[in-house]
């Protein structure tokens, strides 16, 4: 069994989530700014209609894991990486349903986080590219909201009313990231119970940090394609595989 030491703790492969909360927002955004921001790496992003690509701004709350307790927001793009071809865009559906199958995965281009052992093991293990920001997550009323702050700057507010109750299913994805010149990829799995989705139901208030103004170039604030809730989600990250 694979294991890693960090900050003197021996962290075991793979890594348990025994209980998140998750509200999540999708974007259709467009393609060639999405291509723009992923420049620095090697994968591409995956049109799911013509000159459209998706992005997804999540905020999760750790209530139970391997690596503690703590709040995480991510930016994550469709993204299809080198040799798995480029089908041409169907619908956004169809787009949908290519997610976690082969040659289809995220790529996690931004992932702040609120507390140093989950910051350090997400670099030194997967990769990720995490970083120390102040994230405050009011899941307790009705609407569920997100403030991201870094250096001292307003990144984002992000305000998500749940939809209606849909099924849940456990579903393994690949989670990529590129970090130091290196792409890794990431088995991920994830077993979600309470999920509630809705086609829109965000709002979105961008502050002056430089990824809002990133996040402004692929064309939010605009209305979400579709947003998850979920109350209670157990996950497992794998042990990465460098490309």
């Amino acid at each position: 069994m694979a294991s890693h030491f960090i900050q003197g703790r021996r962290v075991s492969m793979p890594v348990e989530v025994r209980d998140a909360t998750v509200c999540s927002a999708m974007y259709l955004v467009r393609a060639d700014a999405a291509r723009a921001v992923l420049a620095y790496s090697d994968l591409d992003i995956t049109e799911v209609l013509p000159g459209k690509a998706l992005c997804t701004l999540v905020f999760v709350r750790y209530v139970d894991s391997d690596l503690d307790s703590y709040n995480e927001f991510g930016v994550a793009f469709m993204i299809r990486p080198p040799g798995a071809g480029h089908p041409p865009p169907r619908s956004v559906l169809s787009g949908l349903k290519d997610l976690g199958r082969h040659g289809t995965g995220a790529f996690i281009h931004w992932l702040p986080v609120d507390q140093g052992f989950t910051l350090e093991a997400g670099r030194s293990i997967w990769g990720f590219p995490k970083e120390l920001a102040e994230i405050d997550i009011r899941m307790s009323s009705p609407y569920k909201r997100c403030i991201l702050r870094k250096d001292g700057r307003l990144v984002l507010d992000l305000l998500i009313r749940p939809g209606m109750p849909v099924p849940g299913s456990s579903a393994p994805m690949d989670a990529y990231s590129h970090r130091d010149g290196v792409t890794r990829r990431t088995r991920w799995t994830m077993r979600p119970h309470g999920v509630r989705s809705r086609p829109g139901g965000a709002l979105i208030r961008l502050g002056n940090h430089p990824v809002a103004k990133e996040l402004s170039e692929l064309g939010l604030p605009k209305r979400a394609l579709m947003t998850t809730t979920v109350s209670h989600l157990k996950m497992t990250f794998d042990n990465p595989i460098q490309l």
